[in-house]
């Protein structure tokens, strides 16, 4: 538990940091980066990517939209919805930068053999879940 706390402060931390040095905090960034590779997700893909409630992907989306990174245009097919596209401006932060989390991340994975990643992508992804299905459940002592 002190681990995944400890995981918890650093990327906080190492957020706020990319805020001050890159204009972007970790979860715009990582925004950023998705809708870099896959341009035209709709909200709802998008939050299903970064595995992250609607909700809470509405603020981050809203801040790149303000800052002209992101941009949203009808869907040709349901113009009820919109799909999600960078900007020239957007594009040009999409690029590989020290210090930001996805860099630190890769350095580290890169340490690794890949049956060691594998599981350790495994364990988390099964914890997150695990989280994320408990959330909305009261706690009781």
């Amino acid at each position: 538990m002190r681990l995944i706390w400890a995981l918890d402060h650093g990327l906080q931390s190492l957020s706020k940091r990319m805020q001050v040095s890159i204009g972007l905090t970790g979860p715009q960034r990582v925004t950023l980066r998705v809708l870099g590779r896959f341009p035209g997700l709709s909200a709802g893909e998008l939050a299903r990517i970064l595995l992250i409630h609607p909700s809470t992907l509405t603020g981050v989306l809203q801040r790149l939209e303000a800052r002209k990174l992101v941009k949203r245009t009808p869907d040709a097919a349901d113009g009820r919805c919109s799909r999600l596209a960078l900007t020239a401006k957007g594009r040009r932060l999409d690029v590989p930068a020290r210090g930001t989390v996805e860099a630190v991340v890769g350095d580290v994975i890169g340490r690794f053999r890949r049956d060691q990643v594998h599981l350790t992508s495994r364990v988390l992804a099964v914890l997150a879940q695990e989280l994320r299905d408990k959330a909305n459940l009261v706690c009781s002592p």
